[in-house]
């Protein structure tokens, strides 16, 4: 079995039923909080994807695309927290 048939028939259906599951969470989570640290894990399997399938296809151009998305996804929870804390002290 080679890198790219492995990846291709475990680590990719692994990676999109735990996207699934995320996805069921944002859909159904219970308070604003919950639903942020699921799109928050979905934003972290979409990296993961990426980073898979640029060494399956050995094209490094989207670790560079994984990287850009991973500052974007961090940048988007430190002012998700931020929010929270404000809200928390005026309440």
């Amino acid at each position: 079995m080679t890198l790219a048939s492995y990846i291709s028939w475990i680590i990719l259906p692994l990676l999109g039923m735990g996207m699934l599951l995320t996805f069921i969470r944002v859909v159904r989570g219970p308070s604003l909080p919950d639903r942020v640290v699921a799109l928050d894990l979905m934003a972290t399997f979409i990296i993961a994807i990426s980073a898979v399938y640029s060494v399956a296809s050995n094209q490094p151009s989207y670790l560079d695309a994984a990287v850009v998305l991973a500052l974007i996804t961090f940048l988007g929870t430190v002012a998700f927290a931020y929010y929270l804390h404000k809200r928390g002290s005026n309440a």
